[in-house]
């Protein structure tokens, strides 16, 4: 049976932030809310966490994960971003945007594309998720909360709750979120290439 915290958009209570965190570390696996759609998400090295999360989402081995950064600096420190990348990043985050970008040795292996060595990041501009990733002290490894054979992601925590509540161990009420997920932009080679189109802008990365 899972937790469930109401934790407040604006005003993240930080003894419920301590709690989810602990969770985290504890080797939980969490539903929270992003600025784009809710997220589940887990702590970065563990695995048995990561295998549970592809289970309730029917993932294949290869399914890029997403680290979620609390800000540019933790990002650069997960992927090889030259001063060009960083001056765009630094103009889309935090926002709705994943970037695909070539992964450092930060990275585990079994998070990176297989072949291409790459990783999804973002910076996500919802405060329970800063709050979160703040208290965490590292990236949160996620992926977008959205079920086998369904259109959309879930947005509602009750919801989430009363399908979910036996397959994970928190999920946090941070209020409402958006239907779509994250805008996904590849950005490995010198010319951005817009993989998903989803909440955030992209017309900046078009002809």
């Amino acid at each position: 049976m899972s937790q469930f915290f109401s934790i407040h958009p604006d005003n993240p209570q930080p003894r419920l932030i301590r709690q989810a965190v602990e969770i985290v570390h504890f080797g939980g696996v969490i539903a929270y809310p992003t600025d784009s759609a809710y997220a589940l998400g887990c702590h970065i090295g563990d695995k048995t966490a990561l295998d549970k999360i592809r289970a309730i989402r029917q993932l294949e081995k290869r399914h890029n994960f997403t680290l979620v950064c609390r800000d540019l600096s933790e990002l650069a420190s997960y992927a090889k971003v030259d001063n060009v990348r960083f001056r765009l990043l630094k103009g889309l985050t935090p926002g709705p945007y994943t970037f695909v970008l070539q992964a450092t040795s930060e990275v585990p292996r079994r998070l990176m594309h297989p072949k291409r060595k790459t990783v999804g990041l973002r910076v996500p501009e919802n405060n329970v998720a800063l709050a979160l990733l703040e208290e965490l002290g590292e990236p949160l490894m996620s992926v977008t909360l959205q079920l086998p054979g369904d259109e959309y992601p879930l947005t509602d925590p009750y919801d989430i709750r009363d399908l979910l509540e036996h397959r994970i161990d928190l999920v946090i009420d941070g209020g409402y979120c958006g239907l779509e997920p994250t805008s996904v932009v590849d950005m490995t080679d010198d010319t951005p290439v817009i993989l998903r189109r989803g909440m955030g802008d992209v017309s900046l990365f078009e002809d």
